[in-house]
């Protein structure tokens, strides 16, 4: 495959560490590259060195000639002002935009909730986040870097995104290099791996369930002094081959070996001892919602909910921003009360609420970890085993060193796991954890997951990271036309009925049907009326690309063959005939089906 980007001796460094040390690497046509490492590891410095957005300190980059190279980068490069149509698309006529599939996929997809004609300036820093993607994506690139891509992006938003990638380029063209620690992102769109670590970069083939098998392996054969973490990595591989299929549907190796090593690998979780740990602390009792429902200014939020939660349940909680999740929350720990109905919990139910905020760390943040962690129980059972609070951070992640941190210097993802471990020791039996992944690389994520395998409470999940909710939590609900439903399917069947939801029109936070002076469209006739866009998306994509073929045709062409040259000047005025006739055909129909 024809090299796009390379990397020669690399090294750049900071005023305490030394984040890449001699690194050579390459990016070829057709690569899907995701990069994952500890935070702090140099994951982002070496994307921005192979984008050119960064020099390094010494070693070199080169590229082929005439490259288009995108980033997102995580910061915000928006325009301070202008409406949101101008940031993403510029000063293009909106019959040029509207008649580009993709640009028309890429607003669907990211900005449909959005006013295109609203300022920017009047957006959150999530809406800023899409918009600053869909600018990007609707450019043409031949590779594209994405830094936290899925950041403030839904289950429904990174799974589009996911399919917007795969189809993006046609095989073996065009290239990708992600930074995420969304895992199953990695796996749905990457075919390469680079772990980096320790100033260098270990190459992997396939995408996330790949990369773990390969890299037990590799520890098995040459690391078998790092025991804690081999037992670790192997425990998220028995989850994963254990799992869908799906999940290994990429590695091109030999996984023979990989299967005997886990071949006695015991269970994720001991269900039933973990249920009978939860009953003991709870009794039969934790919480009830009886026909509750909440309502503002007499707007249904939550309706005719009927929940028993069980001792040792893990269940993952998901729906649609504004749906009503943190409602359903609020009610579950007592912060809000319902409208109508009647929330019971158990008399000796503890709650534990792990939100966004880090509020359980504003009492200590002139503390060091240190003084923190000697204000705690002097012990904590995990996994059958007696550990110290400061044995305890280790197995999150923090070095002996970092220990006399004052909390107010620690990262975004030390917090985290500092507000986890004080929440765990306080031993609650009903753990609620709001976007728990925020600010956490996928080993971290891996070592929090594996600290909640023998935590035995109920445990209730809201997140956007599909591999954090299937691999931590049993079952799934969705919050949905302000009513609880179960989802046997899992996430599969969530983005399924959110897909029919889309097409029938309904929105998360309306459970009526909306009115309107046009005549509504039978199922039947708004199937086929989708079915028809669709197949004017295909078509108009195929005329695009014979209209810049044609134009390739007539810039190569000898210029004193005026024959020649009106015959395909013909050629262009029947495509761009056939396009103004599907653009218009295509505004008709997206009249109706809106």
């Amino acid at each position: 495959m024809a090299h796009l980007i390379g990397g020669e001796d690399l090294r750049a460094e900071f005023p305490a560490k030394v984040v890449l040390d001699g690194v050579t690497i390459g990016i070829a046509e057709g690569d899907r590259v995701g990069i994952v490492g500890r935070n702090g590891d140099g994951k982002s410095t070496l994307m921005r060195i192979l984008t050119e957005k960064q020099s390094p300190d010494s070693g070199r980059v080169t590229r082929r000639g005439g490259l288009r190279v995108g980033m997102l980068s995580q910061d915000d490069d928006l325009p301070p002002e202008g409406s949101v149509q101008h940031a993403i698309v510029g000063d293009a006529d909106e019959h040029e935009w509207l008649g580009d599939p993709r640009i028309r996929d890429v607003l669907r997809g990211l900005t449909s909730d959005l006013d295109l004609a609203a300022d920017v300036s009047s957006l959150s820093g999530g809406q800023r986040r899409r918009v600053a993607l869909a600018r990007l994506l609707v450019g043409e690139w031949d590779v594209i870097a994405l830094d936290e891509p899925t950041n403030h992006l839904d289950v429904e938003g990174i799974s589009w995104l996911a399919e917007h990638l795969s189809r993006r380029w046609p095989a073996n063209q065009g290239a990708l290099l992600l930074v995420t620690h969304d895992r199953w992102f990695l796996d749905a769109v990457c075919t390469r791996m680079w772990e980096v670590h320790d100033g260098i970069v270990d190459p992997f083939e396939g995408g996330y369930a790949a990369y773990v098998l390969q890299r037990v392996e590799r520890q098995r054969q040459r690391d078998l002094a790092e025991e804690k973490r081999q037992n670790l990595m192997r425990k998220e591989l028995a989850w994963l081959r254990r799992g869908a299929p799906a999940r290994t549907s990429k590695p091109k190796f030999r996984i023979d070996a990989a299967n005997e090593l886990i071949a006695d690998e015991p269970p994720v979780r001991d269900q039933v001892q973990l249920t009978q740990l939860a009953t003991a602390r709870l009794g039969k009792d934790v919480v009830d919602l009886l026909d509750v429902g909440v309502s503002y200014d007499g707007t249904d939020v939550i309706a005719d909910v009927e929940w028993r939660i069980a001792p040792g349940e893990r269940t993952g909680i998901l729906g649609a921003n504004g749906a009503g999740k943190s409602t359903l929350l609020g009610l579950i720990s007592g912060a809000i009360a319902p409208s109508s109905g009647r929330v019971k919990r158990g008399k000796t139910v503890r709650i534990a609420y792990l939100d966004q905020r880090l509020r359980e760390l504003d009492g200590v943040a002139h503390l060091r970890v240190r003084e923190v962690l000697a204000e705690q129980k002097s012990s904590y059972v995990a996994g059958g085993k007696e550990l110290t609070p400061a044995q305890l951070l280790e197995r999150l992640g923090f070095r002996s060193s970092e220990l006399s941190t004052p909390v107010k210097d620690l990262s975004g993802g030390q917090k985290r796991r500092l507000q986890l471990l004080l929440v765990l020791l306080d031993e609650p039996n009903v753990l609620i954890l709001d976007e728990p992944s925020n600010d956490l690389d996928t080993d971290m994520l891996a070592a929090m997951e594996d600290l909640l395998d023998s935590w035995p409470g109920t445990l209730l999940v809201v997140s956007h990271d599909r591999y954090l909710i299937e691999r931590v939590t049993d079952q799934q609900y969705a919050v949905m036309n302000h009513r609880l439903r179960h989802l046997p399917g899992g996430v599969d069947q969530y983005l399924q009925l959110r897909r029919e939801q889309e097409a029938t029109g309904s929105s998360p936070g309306d459970a009526r049907a909306t009115t309107s002076e046009e005549p509504a469209l039978s199922g039947a006739d708004r199937r086929a009326a989708e079915k028809e866009l669709s197949a004017i998306d295909r078509k108009l994509e195929n005329l695009q690309k014979k209209v810049r073929s044609t134009h390739d045709e007539m810039a190569a062409h000898d210029q004193g063959d005026f024959e020649g040259l009106g015959a395909l000047n013909e050629r262009l005025r029947g495509l761009q005939e056939e396009i103004d006739g599907l653009e218009e055909r295509w505004l008709e129909l997206g009249e109706l089906v809106s």
